[in-house]
């Protein structure tokens, strides 16, 4: 039996792939292994049954026979670890490619999310208008640091890894921000991510749900 992850049912983010199931989504397509989806609404994400999977109630997870497992970013490094693909051989540059996950995850994954917060929540609030330039600049702050290294190079380290996988899948969600046309080699590097076949057979899945939920 191929391991299972759970998605939205209906996702909040409308088919474009924000979720963070994509993610998991396009580390099994890039490795070539099967895996099925378990589809939930918001009210069994915090049921009982769920949360004994995921202790905060959200989504995704994995189970793979006596193994569950939750956090995005735990599950795509034991895909990686389990299957070759997304992680490189050579030891320091497999290190490397790990903490480029964290990396994503740790510090440049918060400041978007507060932003795209802020701008879904926010907007109502007196304070909103003075808040959102500060957001911005730290957003801005994490995209020229990561533009200065990533100049002049298609991934991070070389070849793709799933370093490069968790940082295109964090990026997005400035897609439609207008803040990546600041920064034409991040957009670059996020359009070549985009372009990988597994990526599009990944969005594909999950867009392919959005459509038929939104059509039930």
């Amino acid at each position: 039996m191929p391991p299972t992850i759970t998605a939205f049912e209906s996702s909040p983010d409308r088919g474009r792939g924000q979720a963070r199931d994509m993610r998991v989504r396009w580390a099994f397509e890039e490795v070539g292994q099967p895996y099925d989806v378990r589809l939930l609404s918001f009210a069994p994400m915090k049921a009982p049954a769920h949360r004994a999977r995921h202790p905060f109630g959200q989504i995704p997870t994995y189970e793979d026979g006596d193994l569950t497992l939750f956090e995005s970013g735990a599950i795509v490094l034991h895909i990686a670890e389990r299957h070759a693909g997304l992680l490189p051989k050579d030891a320091n540059a497999r290190a490397r490619a790990i903490a480029w996950m964290f990396a994503a995850l740790s510090t440049v994954e918060p400041p978007i999310v507060e932003l795209g917060m802020a701008m879904l929540f926010e907007r109502d609030r007196s304070w909103y208008a003075e808040r959102l330039p500060m957001l911005e600049e730290r957003v801005r702050t994490r995209l020229g640091e990561l533009s200065r290294h990533i100049s002049g190079a298609d991934w991070l380290d070389g070849a793709f890894s799933a370093g490069d996988l968790v940082m295109v899948t964090v990026l997005r969600r400035l897609n439609t921000s207008g803040l990546l046309d600041e920064y034409p080699d991040i957009a670059a590097y996020v359009a070549r991510g985009e372009a990988r076949p597994a990526f599009r057979r990944a969005f594909d899945a999950q867009l392919a749900v959005f459509k038929a939920a939104s059509q039930s």
